[in-house]
């Protein structure tokens, strides 16, 4: 009986080493393989990718008070200069959205903005939702 017990143990463990150096040898490479990457970040990650908060924050108030100057430049007719002042504004909204982008890691295009110009309305708005999608508020 026992002669049965261990021979099954045996043949069992046999079989499973030979399956083992069957499969090890017909694996690529570990140089050839891409390295394995967690589906979650780790937090190590996450610290190296999350912008300082008080930089975020202080971006997030300045690009609140330039919304807010733009809409007071809309709302008040009797502004002096209105379309320059609007326009002046808007570019400084537009390079100040381009800066939290960049912090927050969203891909952007590359060429800065310059005096007397702006982002299209489209990827303005694109921007801004997807700052909101990732908690920025302002």
């Amino acid at each position: 009986m026992w002669l049965l017990v261990v021979s099954g143990a045996v043949g069992a463990a046999l079989v499973a080493a030979i399956a083992w150096f069957t499969m090890r040898v017909d694996r690529p490479s570990a140089d050839a393989l891409p390295p394995l990457r967690p589906h979650r970040t780790t937090l190590r990650e996450r610290r190296r990718r999350a912008p300082d908060p008080l930089v975020a924050l202080a971006l997030q108030i300045r690009l609140g008070r330039l919304a807010d100057e733009l809409r007071a430049v809309e709302a008040d007719p009797d502004v002096y200069a209105r379309a320059h002042h609007y326009l002046a504004a808007q570019g400084a909204y537009d390079a100040l959205l381009r800066e939290a982008c960049r912090l927050s890691g969203l891909d952007v295009e590359a060429d800065p903005l310059r005096a007397g110009l702006r982002s299209d309305e489209d990827e303005r708005l694109r921007e801004e939702l997807e700052l909101s999608a990732r908690g920025w508020t302002w």
